[in-house]
Parts: C-alpha cells; structure tokens; sequence
C-alpha cells in the first residue's frame, strides 16, 4: 500500500512540474502562453562619466551626457537568454556600447567587436540576445 501512494505522488507531481502557464486563455500551446498585451520593465540609464553597467530592465532608454560615453551589457555567459532593447534618446550624444566578456556580433556575421556606437541614423535602436558566450545585436 505504501509503495502504490509513493507511486501516485510521484505522478501527480512530475504532472505538474511540465505544466503550461496560459494568462489570458485556457488552453496554452507554449510553456508560457499570453494572450494579451505584453509590458516589459522600462528604465532610463543616464550617462555618468563612467562605463554605466546595464544590469536591469528589458527595454533601456540610455541618454549619454557626452559623445561616446560608455554603456556596459553584463558577461554573456552568466545570463544565456537574456534580451535587452535599448535605445540612445539623447540626439547629439553618440553612445558607446561595449561588454564585459565575449563580443558583440550584428546579426548574420560571423565577425564580432568589442564596442558598437550608437547615434542617429545608426543603430539608433537595436535589440540583443546573449547567446551564452557573445551578444548578437539587431536593429
């Protein structure tokens, strides 16, 4: 008997482990299924005279106080997955981006840099994905 309730407990709870979140329907088709609108954390860094680190939000507003001035995604390889979209809002300040480890990559190349710049006319918004050892950046 005791073996019988071990085995039901173990299957009524590996069911739940490989459960489906739906928000917005009953019926989800993905891990995690929304069917709504989507709002990601907003925040704005503003340049200090420093590398500024980018370390919190989805989507980042980044204002350079002056040309070139340096904005710093965090290693690649601690956080596989990860997608930030950031957008220069200043419009005379050029934005330097650059990484902590591996290297930035623009989409479909196989050569990377260390640093982008950001500024009108120029990946003025881009998005990129860690990849778990590099970032590739699109716009």
């Amino acid at each position: 008997m005791k073996n019988i309730l071990i085995i039901c407990c173990f299957i009524f709870f590996s069911s739940n482990c490989f459960s489906q979140v739906g928000v917005g329907t009953t019926a989800p088709k993905s891990t995690l299924d929304i069917n709504g609108n989507l709002s990601v954390k907003h925040i704005t860094l503003i340049g200090n005279g420093t590398a500024t680190d980018i370390d919190n939000g989805v989507y980042l507003s980044i204002n350079p106080q002056a040309t070139d001035q340096e904005f710093r995604l965090p290693n690649p390889i601690t956080f596989p997955g990860r997608v930030y979209i950031i957008r220069n809002i200043n419009n005379s300040n050029t934005a330097k981006l650059t990484t902590i480890a591996g290297a930035l990559f623009p989409k479909g190349s196989t050569i990377g840099s260390s640093e982008i710049y950001m500024y009108e006319n120029n990946l003025r918004t881009i998005t990129v994905i860690s990849d778990g050892v590099n970032w590739t950046y699109m716009d």
